[in-house]
């Protein structure tokens, strides 16, 4: 009767994250809210007539160890058909440790694929490498000309860089020069933002694309020409440089199923459907929570001890009682948010593909860039790269085509065939399809799927200010800290925020420092005893 409880908003990857650390590791009893009827939140997979999509693209990688093994405890890695395995590194294989006693694909579903990384950029209808190389091949597509433009436009940013990077232009144009910024990085990031690039802050590429630049490319280059070891974490290796990753068997929605099981195995509590409306506060503390059943309209108002958010800030700081100051909740209102629509298209065959030995094969992209400022689509997925399982007859291709837009966008508002149809008109517009190949479309929308950095962003420090003020309440993952982080830099924050209450600590400068150094609190483990108490039943179902 005395065991504490927190209520965590979403079961997205930090709020699932969150309710199995506090299992695992406290005596605290996580009650989690989840508004939609779908697991995982941005990470999930939706399964449309056995074709399954990922909604953006999650890679199963990271840089922090703790994270990597907390995947593999979930999932555990296929096996290696002999001992060592190879892996495939854009055509060269090398010795990697994978585990001749993990299951089989062919047999297991809990299983954690280990998949080939190929993404590329389409631009003048040709493809070119991701990341951008300065190879034969590279040059010979851009033309002599443009190759020297983009070579003295690099001298000159390396002689003479800018010397206060305050705009992501200014970033991009200090490792990478002018000319081959407005290449291959201006279009696409306008399509992703919507804005200039000269309107949105630096810390944005701080965050998403930290130490990659034409030198950090060429090293890499070198480096897998000289035959460097394998090591499944890559710790060593820039985020955009990864040339192998995790995948579970049937998407990133996989991982978060299997996460919510063992939460409710163990006698937490995820309750779908339900929507919290007042977050109640007194003094320096949360003290309750209300939120109403969708399906019944019956409203509840849940005590707890300690309370964590996953959900929009604009949306957290207005359900407040009492509410916040009226400066602060004029930087809540002001933050942007960029929506999100997937269409999913299956297709017989591509124009596009790959030359081998045996002949021609589709292409082994996982996503391609589209580079091309004839089209509004922003990013191709081949869901069959991703994993064979995604799809339900590996004779046919299944792709995501995704577009970036807000919600008083003319975009958004088309209907399903409207926008199915735009979709399929562009794909084969700039030579990828065959318009009559298409056999099955879906669409899906995204609300608030990319947190911005212009705004009120350049204020947000007055929300932290404000926020941090209640000991008992954390913010976490991508929405819930307006930051562009992936999944793995959403789970640390929950398993930063379960220190803090293991150790009894309120100091939450941690949690805010994720994805903001280069390392990400890589080697950051819990404490002894919690430790000991994780590892318990882990393992074994």
């Amino acid at each position: 009767m005395d065991r504490k409880k927190a209520i965590i908003i979403g079961a997205g990857p930090a709020g699932l994250t969150a309710a199995y650390e506090l299992l695992t590791r406290t005596d605290v009893h996580p009650v989690v809210l989840e508004k939609s009827e779908c697991l995982g939140g941005i990470s999930r997979t939706v399964n449309y007539k056995g074709n399954r999509i990922d909604i953006g693209g999650h890679r199963f990688f990271s840089k922090s160890d703790r994270v990597m093994r907390w995947w593999l405890q979930m999932l555990p890695l296929q096996a290696s058909e002999t001992s060592p395995g190879a892996l495939r590194y854009h055509g060269m294989e090398r010795p990697a440790p994978r585990s001749p006693q993990g299951p089989d694909p062919a047999a297991a579903d809990r299983i954690m694929l280990l998949r080939p990384r190929k993404s590329r950029i389409y631009y003048l209808r040709r493809f070119f490498d991701y990341p951008i190389s300065l190879s034969k091949d590279t040059l010979l597509k851009l033309g002599l000309v443009r190759t020297v433009k983009i070579g003295l436009s690099y001298l000159r940013s390396a002689l003479l860089p800018i010397k206060k990077e305050e705009t992501l232009e200014q970033f991009f144009i200090n490792r990478f020069g002018r000319e081959l910024y407005g290449t291959f990085f201006k279009s696409y990031t306008e399509k992703v933002w919507g804005v200039p690039c000269d309107r949105i802050s630096a810390e944005w590429g701080a965050q998403r694309i930290k130490g990659l630049s034409v030198w950090a490319t060429l090293a890499h280059a070198v480096k897998k020409l000289a035959g460097g070891g394998a090591d499944i974490g890559q710790k060593g290796t820039e985020t955009s440089l990864i040339e192998q990753f995790l995948y579970p068997k049937f998407g990133p929605g996989q991982m978060w199923e299997e996460t919510a099981r063992q939460v409710t195995a163990r006698g937490g509590e995820i309750r779908m459907g339900w929507r919290f409306e007042r977050l109640i506060t007194e003094g320096s503390r949360v003290t309750g929570l209300q939120a109403t059943d969708s399906a019944t309209g019956r409203k509840e108002t849940i005590a707890g001890d300690y309370f964590f958010s996953t959900a929009p800030i604009k949306e957290l700081m207005r359900s407040m009682v009492p509410p916040p100051p009226p400066k602060v909740l004029e930087v809540s209102d002001g933050l942007v948010y960029r929506d999100f629509i997937t269409v999913g298209l299956l297709v017989r065959s591509l124009r596009i593909h790959d030359d081998t030995p045996r002949g021609k094969k589709l292409i082994s992209d996982n996503w391609i860039y589209i580079q091309e400022p004839d089209v509004l689509l922003g990013r191709l997925q081949i869901f069959n790269n991703w994993s064979p399982f995604m799809v339900a007859d590996s004779g046919n291709v299944w792709l995501g085509l995704e577009y970036f837009c807000n919600q008083s966008d003319e975009l958004w508002n088309l209907s399903d065939e409207e926008m199915v149809a735009l979709a399929t008109r562009e794909l084969s517009k700039i030579g990828i399809i065959d318009a009559n190949e298409t056999l099955d479309s879906t669409v899906l929308r995204m609300e608030k799927t990319y947190p911005a950095y212009f705004g009120t962003y350049d204020r947000f420090g007055e929300i932290r200010e404000y926020v941090d003020r209640y000991d008992n309440l954390f913010l976490l993952g991508r929405n819930g800290m307006h930051r562009y982080n992936n999944q793995d830099h959403s789970m640390l924050t929950a398993m930063m925020a379960v220190d803090l209450i293991a150790e009894g600590k309120t100091d939450k400068t941690g949690l805010w420092e994720v994805n903001t150094e280069k390392d990400y609190h890589e080697e950051k483990e819990p404490p002894p005893a919690a430790a000991a108490r994780s590892e318990v039943g882990v393992g074994g179902q």
